[in-house]
C-alpha cells in the first residue's frame, strides 16, 4: 500500500500462493506498515506551536530554505507506528534464538533490576573517583571473579567489545615483544577460529597466515608445529571453536608457541561452553576476551551496548592498558589512570578508550555471576552442552552433520546443506524457518563448512522449546530434500517477502527517498529494494 500526504490509497498488496490478499495489505494482526517518512502528512504536527519570531538571522546565508524533512504525527499516530513495527521484530523474549557462537540467551530481570539501581544507572565518567567508590568496587569484584573463573593473573575492563578485546590482548602481545626486542611480523589462525582475529591481526600490522582444520574440525597440530618459527608473534585461536568443537590439544599448541617464542591469544566469545568447567589459564593462553553478553549475560544485539573484558597471564600483565582498578592491603580500592600508572604500572600499551568501560553490563555480569554461584555457572555450560548435543542427535538422520563422527559438541551444532536436493540451498531452508516462526541460525559460516547451519540453542531454552523448534527444522530440512519447490517462496507469511540479497549488498539504499509526483517516472521496485 501507499501513503502519501493527500492520505491513505489502497494499492495491490503483494500475495503469496493461496492468499488472496486484503485491501490494507494486513494480515489479521499481523497490519501493513509504511515508513514514518511516508507517514508525513506536509506541514501537520502534534504539537501546537507559537509562531516563530522575526528574528536577523546570524547564518550568513547559510539558513534552511527548504523543509527539514522530519514527519508530523500525533502522539497516537507515533505510538502506533512503532507498536506496529515492534510486532514484526523476533527477540529473546518472543522465541528460541539460534544463531550460532552468539549466544543469544534470556537476559535475568534481576540483572536490569540491579543495573537500575541508583548510583549505577545515573553515574557519570567525568564524576570525581572520590564520589564513585561504590562503582570502582563494583568493577574491581567483577574482574577478581572473572580473573578466577579463568584462572588468569590480570584483567583489562576497559575495552567495550569483543573485537575491541581481541585488539586489546594483540596489542599487549606485541608490547610484551618489543620491550624484549623481538620484531616478530606474523600471526597464525586456525580455519576454525572466529572471523574477527584475522582482521584483528592485520589491523596491528601483522601478517596473517592460515593453519588448516583436520578431518575432525579441530586444529591441525602437526601443520601448526611445522609453520612455528622466529617470525610467528602468536596463534590466535578459538577455544571452542566456531564448529561448536573443543580443542583438545590446546595444552599442546601452547607448548609449542611458547617453546617457538610466540604467545597465544584465545578467542574468548565461546567462554560460555565451558564456564566453570575449564580455566583458559590452565591450558596455557597468554590471552583472552569474554564476551559479557554471551557468557555472563548482559543484553546483546543492535550494535551494543558491548563490553569485552581481556584476562592476560602473568607474562603478558604488566603491559595491559589503562585504567584499571587495584584492591591494596588496606582494603581499599583505587581507579589507576596515568599519573598513578607511572610508577605502578611503567609497561603499559596505554590507553584504549576514553573511560573505564560500560558500568551497565559489568553491574548485570556480576549480578548475574553471584546469583548462579559456582555450582550454577558449571551448570550453565553443561545445559548449553546439553541442549546443543540434543539438537544434534535429534536432526543428524535429516541434516548431514559433518563432524558427528568426532563425538559430542560443545555448545553448538553444525551442519551442511549435503543431501538437498539439486538446486535448493541452505537460504531456502533459513527462509522456510521463518514462516514456521523461528529466526534463523547462522548461515554459511564457519566457511569450512559447505552451506553451513550453525545452531546455538544455549542453556535457557527448555526440552518443550527446543522439541518444538526441532520439529520444525526437520520439517523444513524434509522438504528441502524432496525438492519442495514452494520452499523457494518462503518466507510467505512474513511481513516481507524474499528480497534480492545479491543487489539489496551491492545497492543498499540507506535514505528514504522522496517519490515522485504523480504522472513523473519513478525508480523502479528493483532500484530501491523492497521495504
Amino acid at each position: 500500500m501507499t501513503i502519501n500526504q493527500s492520505g491513505w490509497k489502497p494499492s495491490t498488496p503483494v500475495k503469496g500462493p493461496g492468499d488472496t490478499g486484503t485491501v490494507t495489505g494486513n494480515r489479521a494482526l499481523m497490519l501493513e506498515e509504511p515508513l514514518i517518512f511516508e507517514l508525513d502528512a506536509g506541514e501537520s504536527a502534534g504539537v501546537d506551536l507559537p509562531d516563530v519570531p522575526q528574528v536577523t538571522c546570524r547564518l550568513g546565508g547559510l539558513e534552511r530554505s527548504e523543509r527539514i524533512g522530519l514527519p508530523g504525527l500525533t502522539e497516537p499516530e507515533t505510538v502506533r507506528h512503532y507498536t506496529r513495527l515492534s510486532r514484526q521484530n523476533y527477540g529473546i523474549d518472543l522465541g528460541l534464538f539460534p544463531l550460532g557462537s552468539c549466544t543469544m540467551k534470556h537476559n535475568p530481570r534481576l540483572n536490569e533490576k540491579m543495573a537500575r539501581l541508583p548510583g549505577f544507572a545515573d553515574i557519570h565518567p567525568l564524576a570525581p573517583k572520590e564520589t564513585v567508590s561504590g562503582a570502582i568496587e563494583l568493577i574491581n569484584e567483577l574482574a577478581f571473579w572473572l580473573i578466577d573463573l579463568t584462572g588468569m593473573h590480570g584483567l583489562a575492563m576497559s575495552p567495550k567489545a569483543g573485537a575491541h578485546g581481541e585488539l586489546c590482548g594483540l596489542l599487549c602481545i606485541r608490547a610484551a615483544l618489543e620491550a624484549r626486542g623481538d620484531a616478530r611480523e606474523v600471526v597464525l589462525v586456525p580455519e576454525s577460529a572466529h572471523g574477527t582475529n584475522p582482521a584483528t591481526a592485520a589491523f596491528c600490522g601483522y601478517r596473517v597466515e592460515n593453519i588448516p582444520a583436520n578431518s575432525d574440525g579441530r586444529v591441525d597440530l602437526e601443520a601448526l608445529k611445522e609453520r612455528l618459527g622466529p617470525d610467528v608473534a602468536a596463534v590466535m585461536i578459538t577455544n571452542p571453536n566456531t564448529c561448536g568443537l573443543f580443542e583438545p590439544d590446546m595444552k599442546a599448541i601452547s607448548e609449542a608457541v611458547h617453546a617457538a617464542g610466540g604467545l597465544v591469544y584465545c578467542d574468548g566469545a565461546n567462554f560460555n561452553a565451558i564456564v566453570g568447567k575449564v580455566r583458559p589459564g590452565d591450558l596455557g593462553i597468554d590471552a583472552m576476551h569474554i564476551n559479557l553478553h554471551k557468557t555472563f549475560s548482559t543484553p546483546h544485539g543492535g550494535g551494543g551496548p558491548g563490553s569485552g573484558p581481556v584476562v592476560l597471564s602473568e607474562a603478558l600483565s604488566p603491559f595491559g592498558p589503562i585504567p584499571y582498578t587495584a584492591r591494596y592491603a588496606d582494603g581499599s580500592v583505587k581507579l589507576i589512570e596515568e599519573e598513578e600508572a607511572a610508577n605502578e604500572h611503567p609497561s603499559s600499551f596505554g590507553r584504549m578508550t576514553a573511560f573505564h568501560g560500560q558500568m551497565g553490563m559489568f553491574t548485570r555480569a556480576l549480578t548475574y555471576i553471584l546469583s548462579h554461584g559456582a555450582d550454577g555457572l558449571k551448570q550453565v555450560a553443561e545445559d548449553a552442552v546439553l541442549n546443543a548435543n540434543y539438537i544434534l542427535r535429534s536432526l543428524e538422520d535429516v541434516l548431514d552433520a559433518p563432524f558427528a563422527h568426532s563425538g559430542p559438541c560443545m555448545h553448538e551444532a553444525i551442519f551442511s546443506d549435503r543431501g538437498f536436493a539439486d538446486g535448493f540451498t541452505t537460504l531456502d531452508l533459513a527462509k522456510a524457518l521463518i514462516d514456521e516462526g523461528f529466526h534463523p541460525m547462522t548461515m554459511y559460516f564457519p566457511l569450512v563448512v559447505h552451506g553451513a547451519m550453525l545452531v546455538e540453542p544455549t542453556e535457557t531454552e527448555s526440552k518443550a522449546a527446543l522439541d518444538q523448534f526441532i520439529a520444525a527444522l526437520r520439517h523444513v530440512a524434509e522438504r528441502a530434500r524432496a525438492g519442495d519447490e514452494a520452499l523457494k517462496s518462503a518466507p510467505i507469511h512474513a511481513p516481507r517477502r524474499r528480497l534480492d540479497e545479491t543487489l539489496a549488498a551491492r545497492k543498499p539504499i540507506v535514505a528514504y527517498r522522496q517519490p515522485a509526483p504523480d504522472g513523473a517516472e519513478s525508480p523502479t521496485r528493483s532500484e530501491v529494494g523492497d521495504r
